[in-house]
């Protein structure tokens, strides 16, 4: 599956503990990434700055599902699971 442009989910979603540019101590989750632009699209993307949890995620049905509200809301409830 490949990513639909102008999501932004996994950018927003889950927390990641990793520097960021822009966010030294990472981000919470829900937070908006700094690097993602207007158009939710990454600003890094490609770029070795990009954090490996970045780099590591790949769009998938099962995650993203058909729309870009059903991506937030999984992202979300596995951000929740996960936190515990």
């Amino acid at each position: 599956m490949e990513c639909r442009l102008g999501c932004g989910a996994c950018c927003i979603a889950p927390s990641i503990t990793s520097a960021i540019p822009g966010m030294p101590d990472g981000k919470k989750a829900g937070e908006r990434c700094v690097q993602l632009d207007d158009n939710n699209l990454c600003k890094i993307f490609g770029q070795p700055e990009r954090p490996k949890v970045c780099l590591d995620f790949h769009a998938a049905e099962w995650v993203c599902g058909s729309s870009n509200e059903t991506a937030m809301a999984r992202l979300i409830e596995m951000e929740d699971i996960t936190s515990h």
